[in-house]
């Protein structure tokens, strides 16, 4: 391959970067093929393996790309002029493709290995996409267009019709007549028709965990409504469990604290846009990855986190709360989302070490998050001005993380960071906000340990200061040095004390094992004010106890899968079996 010419190498290269996307798109395409079949089979483990095996395709496949680039460059596979010429013919390549954003971001993927890139290279990756618009048109709608013939009942029952799986459903016609009311009392209570003329269904549904999702929009007249079918396969056939008519139930069900959604559509640009027309304040981002294309989305993230800093002059800074012993955690004033950098050592109390941390938010990206752990995106080799940091930061950065940070002349190089969603700490926010918002969340708190411990979570360290409040007031977790399995851990009662000396001891004068929970000591350590205390133990004192945790772990022992529902009751269709969460 030496002995070519660089025009020639450069067209080898883009073709085997380009072969290499192809097999990732081929096999994230054929995870997501597979799920019709799962969920008509009831098959959740399967769904579950499914899930964890198309999360590990794209690093090998870029894996073997890269190795494969290297051999076939020889002593010029760093040789930024050929990456150069690279990159413009890939970008040719890419014109006519469905998926060219996609494509993009797989090229970054590649270049970033190969020259363990800091800060980021517009000569040989697309910072920004090469394209001002779409390069490509659509081949088809990413909807299906669905018209009114006689009823708003009628409608439903057409769409689900369409979207039929091979065990049937168990109720068909009640089931769309109670969706028609809901749908025609929803447009009421916004004042239009409660008749819809047309639907725009989206061509494929989505599935994830125990349940199928048919996503769209319903049109009545100038009034525009989203609507979710949620279906589940219960014993007796496929039911519509719930239907979601609001952009915040919607949100809330492609949210950051979720797995990621399998959807088989050819451009996934399309459905991207459409979705976003549902839930217009989600940024494109969190899309991109509530779908699973979590590499584009974090493409999409620097995106703008890039624009950001060029619209404004903030700086970043220490977040607000309780700064935590393991990570340094900042942010910007007007900014989403907040960066987190694990510090070089911790206190005793931290029996931790920094690749068990990393390990720990390894396991959080491929867990079912219950919608209860904030997700978290790893970058790598960040490079930003010096003058965007507040000298408190700067000097903390400096002195705590070095391992992680490096300061150069005018730089700050961040060589591993997280980057997590913004919420306010539950805290704060029981402190600062009105006395029934303070009060929701605090029952909400409750039920975020609950529904951890149903998907074998088990938080640690239970403090308020840990849980944060989402814009949707739920109570989500996000400290995870700590985190283990639930089945891993052994919940105890207090032992009593034999004599009058042990009672007046100090110091603990009872054997503790590594894994050992006393439920009971949580009433100690909530740090709420007696009014949210007594909230609190009034709907959650069973997690005072013992035998509610261990309930909760001989179920999971016998391989029960606990489903956590991503939508609230009021959601839900009568009739429909009742959730077996704690």
């Amino acid at each position: 391959m030496t002995t070519l010419s660089d025009s020639r190498l450069s067209n080898f290269a883009a073709s085997r970067i380009l072969q290499g996307f192809d097999e990732y798109m081929t096999r994230f395409r054929s995870f997501n093929g597979r799920s019709p079949n799962r969920f008509s089979a009831a098959d959740w483990r399967g769904m579950r393996a499914d899930a964890l095996g198309r999360l590990r395709v794209y690093g090998r496949v870029v894996g073997s790309t890269v190795d494969d680039i290297r051999r076939m460059l020889g002593d010029r596979s760093d040789d930024p002029l050929l990456w150069f010429a690279t990159k413009a013919v890939y970008s040719g390549m890419i014109t006519d493709r469905q998926d060219w954003e996609l494509a993009e971001t797989f090229l970054n993927s590649i270049t970033r290995q190969v020259f363990d890139t800091v800060g980021v290279n517009e000569r040989i990756e697309f910072v920004d996409t090469d394209f001002d618009s779409p390069p490509s048109p659509s081949g088809e709608p990413v909807y299906i267009l669905f018209r009114r013939a006689g009823s708003t009942a009628g409608l439903i029952e057409q769409i689900l019709g369409h979207f039929a799986h091979e065990t049937p459903y168990a109720r068909l016609e009640a089931d769309a007549g109670e969706t028609a009311r809901r749908i025609e009392s929803a447009l009421a209570d916004r004042g239009g028709l409660p008749v819809v003329g047309r639907a725009e269904i989206v061509r494929s549904v989505f599935y994830r965990g125990q349940a199928a999702y048919i996503v769209g929009l319903l049109y009545a007249g100038s009034v525009r409504l989203p609507m979710v079918l949620a279906l589940r396969h219960e014993p007796r056939g496929i039911v519509v469990d719930a239907v979601l008519l609001t952009e915040d139930e919607v949100s809330i069900l492609f949210s950051f604290t979720r797995s990621h959604f399998h959807v088989d559509v050819p451009r996934t640009y399309d459905l991207v846009r459409f979705l976003s027309r549902l839930m217009p304040r989600k940024r494109i981002a969190e899309l991109y990855i509530a779908i699973g294309q979590t590499k584009h989305g974090k493409t999409e993230l620097y995106r703008d986190l890039r624009r950001h800093l060029h619209a404004t002059t903030e700086q970043f800074e220490h977040a607000p709360g309780t700064q935590g012993l393991v990570m340094i955690v900042f942010t910007m004033p007007g900014y989403d989302d907040v960066f987190k950098v694990i510090r070089d050592s911790f206190p005793p109390q931290k029996r931790t070490t920094r690749s068990h941390i990393v390990e720990k938010y390894r396991l959080v990206s491929r867990h079912d998050r219950a919608g209860r752990l904030i997700e978290t995106q790893n970058f790598q080799h960040l490079s930003f001005d010096r003058s965007r940091f507040t000298s408190r930061l700067l000097d903390e950065l400096a002195s705590d993380a070095s391992r992680s940070v490096r300061i150069e002349d005018g730089t700050v190089v961040i060589n591993h960071l997280y980057v997590e969603r913004r919420v306010v700490p539950l805290d704060l926010f029981a402190r600062d906000a009105l006395p029934p918002a303070a009060r929701a969340a605090v029952i909400d708190y409750g039920q975020a340990i609950k529904d951890l411990a149903c998907a074998n979570i088990f938080p640690g360290d239970l403090l308020v200061k840990n849980f944060g409040v989402t814009r949707h007031g739920r109570v989500v977790f996000y400290d995870y040095d700590e985190l283990s399995a639930l089945t891993d851990v052994t919940f105890r009662e207090m032992p009593e004390p034999r004599d009058d000396d042990e009672a007046m001891s100090a110091d603990v004068w009872y054997s503790v094992g590594p894994n050992d929970v006393f439920p009971d000591e949580h009433r100690r350590f909530l740090g709420l004010t007696p009014e949210l205390r007594d909230v609190f133990e009034d709907r959650h004192g069973d997690l005072f106890q013992v035998e509610p945790w261990q309930s909760i772990q001989r179920r999971l022992t016998t391989g029960e899968m606990i489903e956590i529902f991503p939508y609230g009751d009021e959601a839900r269709l009568p009739g429909t079996e009742d959730a077996r969460g704690w």
